[in-house]
């Protein structure tokens, strides 16, 4: 039945037109209730758009077919951007009831969609001709991604085959939200009461003020912990108690897999399965195999290549690395100690304080939340000419959010750039950036810029202090704040190949390339300034946070290699999976493993960026990225770190482009050469195993 919307025009936002700055997301003015309505509205204008495409009776051309496809589903486009960036930030039942409906119907109509054969036929028909229309680069990619996207989605299925793609993508569809309400559900319903002083040993003042507002808010004597990272990484970096360093350790790895009604166990099995499935109907011998033939890796083979050069590459240091932890462990508490994954953390930082003289609560005062902010916004000024003012006339979707115009340094507006920095209940744990509007030329000819969001979950502040972060966490929002630059600078024709819509080995450069900054002299001088005092951090302590940076750098090469094996490992199987989880992760990882495994442990119940987050076959991107970040911040410190030449290039080349060319050929013609992993190794003090 078609929805009159001329009678709920007054009630629902998303069939107004919208009166907000930039034509923004109206969030206050939108009610949980306008959300599913909006979807039904939104999905059969969209299908009613396509079958006009399909059953248009003048001959298929790029612009009656392939513009005019890309062009669809405008208002599903607002009303989905709205719902998944509250619903990933902001989640409450009703939201996640809501995505339970909307879940089907979005696959049934994506799949309506692919699997029209009239459209198809339209697509292909074009297709065919490419070689004799006279189109741009932009527009032979577009045409390319479109009939490509449909034939790898079943468009050249037959009948019976369609109907069983049909069912295994709805079917995909629900697990992964089920995934992911389950390993958000599980970790909210752990916390941790402490009462006695005993307890809270060694925790620093930062930790334990943040625990104590915790505790407080939900009405309760003592210190409260959760697994919440600004909670649960400090705990275990400082916490004298080793069982209870334990206790919160099992917790995290417990999540979603203790056999009650948020247990992913057999939701895992069933996601793989179902890729599996899905992959060798469309002729592929495993899901590995279907999503690498669009990456900047190609196949299976050239990433078990690289990650296997890697592993021979760090594993003599992390080994060293983990023998010097365990011999310096033992000698702290003087009495024979196993290593164990919950001391890590704790005699980590004791070793590192130990030989560098410095550490997170040394460091705390000089990375103000604000300061930094302002510094990284500053650091975009200084490389492509970016400014940015708040404006606060801009909706949002819960208090701790803040919004940014961004303009360009020929005045122009840019983006849109808001920022949610904070834990709450409902808010998915970890950090991301993703776009509520993507940018894409008008009909008028005109860019139409773009909006795009930060998310992460630093230290909130306290009733005495403000958000005080730790180095880590300004890593963090350099790295998320990459991710932002990409989307914001986008300067593409059209929204589907705009910003981050990049192959997925090659998204995390523009974020990981960031980070460097966060080492050198010239911006840490001026980024880390004491809250109180306005003295500069001292000079040694630059010096020695510069030494630091590779410390344990074998440790975390291998930890992210695990999670890579592991994701390749799920999706390399040729046979459905029926055996123990636990077993699979053991076998998966056991090469990059340096401490002693430890029992019921299991990380795949809650490995939210392969089951739920659009990484499956894809977490290796982190280390091929780094491969390219190393690379290429060596043309930045070749020739000047805020050289204009250089971030000009980038910024035209890298950032700017977004999925319109292949990033093979973007890359080398910024950095003018293949990319090796020599940088990467010299970064890192490794010796070169190429030599």
């Amino acid at each position: 039945m078609t929805m009159n919307i001329t009678t709920i025009d007054a009630k629902n936002p998303f069939f107004s037109k919208y009166k907000t700055p930039h034509n923004t997301q109206p969030f206050d003015k939108i009610k949980v209730t306008d959300y599913e309505p909006a979807f039904d509205e939104a999905i059969q204008q969209n299908e009613l758009e396509v079958k006009r495409i399909a059953n248009n009776e003048s001959d298929p051309t790029f612009e009656n077919t392939i513009i005019a496809f890309e062009n669809t589903g405008k208002l599903l486009d607002k009303v989905s951007s709205a719902f998944y960036t509250v619903l990933s930030a902001n989640a409450t039942d009703e939201m996640m009831a809501i995505a339970q409906k909307i879940s089907p119907k979005m696959s049934e109509m994506s799949n309506n969609i692919l699997l029209n054969k009239k459209l198809f036929a339209r697509i292909k028909k074009v297709y065919d001709q490419r070689e004799s229309l006279a189109l741009s680069l932009e527009d032979k990619k577009l045409l390319d991604n479109t009939y490509k996207s449909f034939a790898r989605s079943g468009a050249n299925l037959s009948e019976d085959q369609k109907k069983t793609y049909r069912a295994l993508t709805e079917k995909l569809s629900l697990l992964t939200l089920k995934f992911d309400q389950n390993s958000l559900k599980d970790k909210e319903a752990f916390s941790m009461l402490l009462t006695k002083e005993e307890e809270i040993a060694g925790l620093p003042e930062s930790a334990l003020e943040a625990a104590l507002l915790k505790a407080k808010e939900e009405g309760k004597k003592g210190w409260l912990f959760d697994l919440s990272y600004p909670s649960y990484g400090p705990f275990l970096r400082y916490a004298d108690n080793r069982a209870l360093r334990q206790k919160m350790y099992m917790a995290n790895m417990h999540v979603a897999c203790k056999g009650n009604e948020y247990d992913n166990v057999e939701i895992v099995r069933s996601i793989v399965n179902t890729r599996l499935a899905l992959a060798n109907l469309l002729g592929y011998k495993t899901y590995a195999d279907y999503v690498m033939q669009y990456t900047m890796a190609k196949t299976p083979a050239n990433v078990f290549k690289l990650e296997d050069k890697l592993l021979k590459a760090y594993r003599p240091t992390a080994s060293q690395e983990m023998s010097a932890l365990q011999g310096f462990a033992r000698g702290y508490e003087k009495k024979d100690l196993v290593l164990m994954p919950w001391d890590v953390a704790y005699y980590s930082h004791k070793l590192r304080e130990l030989c560098f003289k410095v550490n997170d609560e040394m460091t705390r005062p000089y990375f103000e939340l604000d300061h930094v902010r302002k510094n990284i916004f500053g650091l975009a000024t200084k490389l492509y000419g970016l400014t940015f003012r708040e404006n606060k006339d801009i909706p949002v979707y819960n208090k701790d959010v803040q919004t940014y115009e961004v303009f360009d340094k020929d005045g122009s507006f840019l983006a849109v750039l808001y920022t949610d920095l904070f834990p709450r209940k409902g808010k998915q744990s970890g950090a991301w950036m993703n776009s509520v509007k993507d940018e894409f030329v008008d009909e008028a000819g005109k860019s139409s810029r773009p909006h795009v969001i930060l998310v992460t979950n630093f230290t909130p502040p306290t009733e005495t202090k403000p958000s005080l972060l730790t180095f880590s966490e300004v890593q963090t929002m350099l790295h998320e704040f990459g991710h932002c630059l990409h989307g914001m600078l986008a300067n593409t024709k059209y929204a589907s190949m705009s910003g981050t819509s990049v192959y997925r080995d090659f998204v995390e450069l523009p974020s990981q390339i960031m980070e460097n900054f966060i080492t050198e002299k010239a911006f840490l001088d001026k980024l880390a300034v004491h809250y109180q005092t306005g003295e500069k951090i001292p000079e040694q302590w630059i010096n020695n946070l510069i030494a630091a940076r590779n410390f344990n750098v074998g440790y975390a090469c291998l930890r992210q290699l695990s999670f890579g094996y592991l994701d390749m490992a799920w999706h390399s199987i040729t046979t459905p999976y029926k055996g123990d989880i636990k077993a699979f992760e053991d076998q998966a990882m056991m090469r990059t493993a340096l401490l002693p495994p430890v029992e019921g442990a299991m990380m795949s119940t809650a490995f939210g960026h392969i089951f739920a987050g659009g990484y499956a076959a894809g977490y290796y991107g982190y280390k091929w990225a780094e491969v390219l970040d190393a690379d290429a911040f060596e043309a930045f410190k070749e020739a000047n770190l805020f050289d204009s030449k250089v971030s000009t290039s980038f910024r035209k080349n890298i950032l700017s482009k977004g999925g319109t060319e292949d990033p093979a050929v973007l890359y080398k013609r910024f950095r003018g050469k293949e990319p090796t992993i020599k940088a990467l190794l010299k970064r890192n003090g490794i010796k070169n195993i190429e030599d």
